[in-house]
C-alpha cells in the first residue's frame, strides 16, 4: 500500500451523491467517484433518512479505496425509529414520541459497539438518557423512571445479552 489519503465526510444513508461533499473532495483524487458513491450507499442503506460518518481512505498510487462507515449518533437513530424530523426543542413541556423497551434495545445494539457502554444494560441507559433530552418518552413513561427501573431488574430479560 502506497500513501493514503483520507477523505471523511457525514452523509444521508444510502443517499450519497457524487456531488458535495464527496465528489470535491475525491475527484482530484483520481479515483472512480460513482464507485466509492455507490459503496458508501450500499454500506449505508440501514440508516436511510440518517446522516452517517463515512471514511473513504484512497491510496494515491493504486486508486484503491476502503470505505468505513461510523455510527450514526444516537439522536439520529432515536428521531428515525420514532419517524419525525428531530427532538423536542423543549423536552420538559413538548414531547415527540415514544419509543417502546424493544426500539430503545435496538438502538442500544446498534450503539453497542461505538461508545463506552460495556453492557446492552448501560448502553440502553445511555440511549434512555438521550431521550429525556429530546422529549421522548418510552413505554408511555419519562425515561427517568424507565433508568430507574432498568437499574432495578425489571427489563433484565430482555436486555440479556444474546449469544
Amino acid at each position: 500500500m502506497g500513501e493514503k489519503k483520507v477523505v471523511e465526510a457525514l452523509v444521508s444513508g444510502g443517499q450519497a451523491t457524487a456531488g458535495p461533499p464527496l465528489g470535491p473532495a475525491l475527484g482530484p483524487l483520481g479515483v472512480n467517484v460513482p464507485a466509492i458513491v455507490a459503496k458508501i450507499n450500499e454500506l449505508t442503506a440501514d440508516f436511510s433518512g440518517v446522516k452517517v460518518p463515512v471514511k473513504i481512505s484512497v491510496d494515491i498510487e493504486t486508486k484503491e479505496f476502503e470505505v468505513e462507515v461510523g455510527t450514526p449518533p444516537t439522536v439520529a437513530l432515536i428521531v428515525k425509529e420514532l419517524g419525525v424530523e428531530k427532538g423536542s426543542g423543549n423536552p420538559k413541556a413538548e414531547k415527540i414520541g415514544n419509543l417502546t423497551m424493544e426500539q430503545v434495545k435496538k438502538i442500544a445494539k446498534v450503539k453497542l459497539g461505538q461508545s463506552y457502554a460495556k453492557t446492552l444494560k448501560s448502553a440502553v441507559l445511555e440511549v434512555l438518557g438521550t431521550c429525556v433530552s429530546m422529549g421522548v418518552t418510552v413505554e408511555g413513561k419519562d425515561p427517568k423512571e424507565v433508568q430507574s427501573e432498568v437499574k432495578k431488574g425489571f427489563y433484565d430479560d430482555l436486555l440479556r445479552e444474546e449469544t
